[in-house]
């Protein structure tokens, strides 16, 4: 009889592939969802960028010093026609990239030992917070000093602004795991390795995920002041070449990159985070 009801299901879920229908329709539902929840943060913007168009065009605002959006986007097209855009571009994001993977190795590291070990925190935790005081130029001239002008220096100081959010997120997030948990945890005979695995790491990845997006935003404001170093490409240097040579558009163009190169990290980041807590019951607006 079992065997018999086992067959008719599987001949029904052949003829009436009903999951992959199901599946399709969330996938729909997904999409649709995704961009009516992204389509309203494009209004205000867009609305800014007409008024500043229209008071531009009307005298209102000194083109010499404020640059209008038109003006903006023909400096953009002439970069991107000789080439030199896209050479910028990558310099940063590869900076960037490198900067925020070394201080993410670190943070995590040092965050999950702190987190977990109370000796460790107290050893490590008092000269870790003080650094994270110290303004982010203050360190340029030591880099410069100790590292040169090249990469290692630029990447160096991307990577200690991403450090310090990480690792602050996630030393909080692993001590502050529910207690009944590791209870339970232990209850059901975990221990270690296991007892991190199984309950300490699900327990803090919300707030260990939140650090990386701090710590990336952060590599993001460092990676202008690393590419003042000496800097001979990047969108940094786009921005110290416009001001020396009086080009306001230059300025605002690279500011506005800075800007749109930011948020479109920080989407993919975000988009991580809801596929990896998507277990989460929270409540929603």
């Amino acid at each position: 009889m079992g065997t018999s009801a086992k067959k008719l299901t599987t001949g029904l879920s052949a003829a009436f592939p009903q999951e992959n229908t199901v599946s399709s329709v969330g996938e729909y539902s997904k999409r649709n969802s995704s961009w009516s929840r992204n389509t309203p943060g494009w209004i205000l913007p867009a609305i800014l960028i007409a008024g500043w168009e229209l008071l531009a065009q009307a005298g209102l605002i000194d083109t010499s010093l404020f640059s209008s959006p038109s003006q903006i986007a023909a400096e953009l097209l002439k970069l991107t026609s000789n080439g030199e855009l896209l050479m910028h571009l990558e310099t940063t994001f590869l900076r960037v990239l490198s900067g925020f993977a070394i201080g993410v190795s670190a943070a995590t590291l040092l965050g999950a030992l702190t987190g977990y070990s109370g000796i460790a925190r107290r050893l490590l935790d008092p000269l870790l917070q003080s650094l994270r005081s110290i303004p982010s130029m203050a360190w340029v001239p030591l880099f410069l000093l100790w590292l040169g002008i090249g990469e290692s220096s630029k990447i160096s100081l991307i990577a200690l602004g991403a450090f310090f959010p990480i690792y602050l997120n996630l030393m909080n997030g692993v001590r502050n795991v529910d207690r009944k948990l590791v209870e339970a945890g232990l209850a059901n005979g975990f221990r270690g390795f296991e007892l991190a695995k199984a309950v300490v790491l699900p327990a803090s990845l919300p707030a260990y995920l939140v650090g990386l997006r701090q710590g990336l935003s952060l590599g993001w404001m460092f990676v202008v002041a690393a590419e003042i170093m000496g800097a001979s490409r990047g969108l940094g240097y786009l921005l110290i070449d416009g001001q020396t040579t009086g080009r306001p558009a230059i300025m605002m163009s690279s500011v506005i990159l800075f800007a749109i190169c930011g948020k479109v990290s920080d989407g993919v980041l975000a988009t991580l985070n809801e596929r990896l807590l998507h277990w989460q019951d929270v409540y929603k607006t």
